[in-house]
Order: structure tokens, then C-alpha cells, then sequence
């Protein structure tokens, strides 16, 4: 049996899914005596594969194309499929990222596969791989079995933990994918980043603002904390509709799901489509002046009281600690 790990990479540099979804699939492959084989698709990535042998890769294989530089949604999903027929893999695992999510079905129906999406745990019993993932807006989770010969699973980014590489290296392997202009009906044609900040998606620590900052201007203090704390600034959606902050940090069902360690929610009353995507956070602090808002449900730690004086009151006693 072979499991085939699609490690996501930007730049040359693997992003932190990558090793997520490998150490994911050495984990489950121990339990069902399969192989895993780490994939890696671009152009110029033949020298970051081998490090994902310190991940679980037994091997890596390459595909390399200038067509590949930037991400393309029936590109890259005829590679995942060609390269899964080819190694015959009865198990396949990407990221629940925006790249994951988007060819994942692309390569379910190309491979005749079942799918299950944004896992939190894959388990295996007698033999049987067991997936679960959040439903009604993260209220509760079903525990899925994948019935199809092929199977696939997207894991929710920071809830697999990569931990440490062991510093092994793993046997690379070079295959070549015919890669047309038809095949690149769709692809990414630019990639803006913003400042430099962490992605909302990878972040370990998060501190997110909403409607409650009454404006774009306030977030100045939210974008303080976060720098504090080394970690990203998330938003909510009424917060991305208005104009105050891009939508590459919103957070929700409609924007990007994370589960960091720490999400900090500042003036976010805590809609069910927020709630969907940062309930599986580790902790989650709540900062609300209205008792009753929905945030307090699932925080681990509730602040009622008014943004604009916890905030910076918070911010002074951190700096403190850390001599700052």
C-alpha cells in the first residue's frame, strides 16, 4: 500500500502544511504498513525535497515545469492524478489550504475517489481509516470512513502537528507530466503579499479584530499585540465588507479556517460563520463588552469589557513580562 502526501510549497520554500501532511501520512502509514511518498510539484523544487524525508517521506517525487511556478488549479490537478495512477496510491493527503481545498476534488473525480475535506483527526481501526471533521459551523464532528478503493483526505493546516525533523534525507525522484496550454486553463497569474505578515492560515498565534474596533484606524492596536506576541492579524468578515482590512486575513466559513494555538478575538461578537472557522483554536480568548455575545461560548478565557481600554492595558502588562 502506498500513501501519496502532496507537500505544498511557494517560492522554492515549503510551507508549513507540507510537513504537516507528510508527518500525517508516516503517522497512519506506520499503522497500515504503507509506503509514503512525498510530491512535490513546480519549477526549480529539486533541492528542498529531499529534507522531507525528516518528515516521514520514504521518498520524494518531483515534478518540474516554468508552467508550474505559480499554482493552476487543472495543472496541478492532472499532476496529482497522473503521479497518484503512477505510484499507484490507494491514499492520498493534501492540505486543507486554499491550493488544497481547490484540487482536491479536480483530483477526486479524476481518480474515482472518495473525499473527505478539512479533517481534524484521521484514526485508523482494524485496518480502516477513520477521518473526522467539524460540521454545523464546528457545533459538532462527524466521524467519516472513506468506502471507494481510492481514498482522499484535506487536513485542517495546524492541527496535524509536523513536530521536529529527525534531519533525515529521503531518495528523490524526478517525473515528467506533459503539461499543455489546455492543462493551464486556469492559473494564478499574481501573488501580492501583505508586508510580510504572517498568513492567518499558518499563524500560531492569532489576534483578530471585528465591527467592535468602530474602524480601519483602530486596528493599529491589534496590529501592536500581534507584532508583540509574533503572530498574525486575522478579521471578520463585516470587518473585510467594510473595507478595513484586505480579505486574505478574514476569518470564517467564508474565509480562511485556522487552528492555532492562541486566537485572540477582539470586538468579534462571534457569528456562526466566524465560529466555523477558529473553533478548533487551542485556546481562544475572548475580549467582548457585551456579556452575551456567541464568542463566549467557545473561548477559553472571556474578557467583558471595552476593547480600547483591555487591549492596550494588555498589551503594557505583556510588554512588562518580556522586559520590553
Amino acid at each position: 500500500m502506498k500513501i501519496l502526501a502532496f507537500a505544498e510549497q511557494r517560492s522554492s520554500q515549503f510551507k508549513k502544511t507540507a510537513f504537516e501532511v507528510v508527518k500525517a501520512a508516516k503517522t497512519i502509514g506506520d499503522q497500515l504498513n504503507a509506503e509514503v511518498i512525498a510530491l512535490v510539484v513546480g519549477d526549480k523544487v529539486q533541492s528542498i525535497a529531499p529534507q522531507l524525508g525528516g518528515y516521514g517521506a520514504a521518498k520524494v517525487i518531483t515534478v518540474e515545469n516554468e508552467k508550474l511556478e505559480k499554482y493552476s488549479t487543472t495543472a496541478y490537478s492532472k499532476v496529482i492524478a497522473e503521479t497518484a495512477k503512477k505510484e499507484g496510491a490507494e491514499i492520498l493527503l493534501l492540505p486543507a489550504s486554499a491550493m488544497g481545498k481547490d484540487a482536491a476534488p479536480r483530483v477526486a473525480i479524476k481518480l474515482e475517489a472518495g473525499l473527505v475535506s478539512d479533517c481534524t483527526a484521521l484514526t485508523v481501526e482494524n485496518g480502516t481509516i477513520k477521518a473526522a471533521r467539524p460540521v454545523f459551523a464546528g457545533k459538532g464532528f462527524a466521524e467519516l470512513i472513506v468506502a471507494t478503493k481510492i481514498k482522499m483526505f484535506t487536513l485542517r493546516p495546524n492541527v496535524f502537528s509536523a513536530g521536529k525533523s529527525d534531519g533525515s534525507s529521503a531518495p528523490v525522484e524526478s517525473f515528467s507530466v506533459d503539461i499543455s496550454d489546455v492543462d493551464m486553463g486556469s492559473y494564478v497569474k499574481d501573488v501580492k503579499h501583505t508586508g510580510g505578515r504572517k498568513d492567518v492560515a499558518e499563524a500560531d498565534i492569532i489576534v483578530a479584530g471585528g465591527r467592535g474596533l468602530k474602524s480601519a484606524e483602530n486596528f493599529a492596536m491589534i496590529e501592536e499585540l500581534a507584532d508583540l506576541l509574533d503572530g498574525a492579524i486575522g478579521a471578520s468578515r463585516a470587518v473585510v465588507d467594510a473595507g478595513w482590512r484586505s480579505i486574505d486575513e478574514q476569518v470564517g466559513q467564508t474565509g480562511k479556517t485556522v487552528a492555532p494555538s492562541l486566537y485572540i478575538a477582539v470586538g468579534i461578537s462571534g457569528a456562526v460563520q466566524h465560529l466555523a472557522g477558529m473553533s478548533s483554536s487551542k485556546y481562544i480568548v475572548a475580549i467582548n463588552k457585551d456579556k452575551e455575545a456567541p464568542i463566549f461560548s467557545v473561548a477559553d478565557y472571556g474578557i467583558v469589557g471595552d476593547a480600547f481600554e483591555v487591549v492596550p492595558a494588555l498589551t503594557a502588562e505583556i510588554k512588562k513580562l518580556m522586559g520590553k
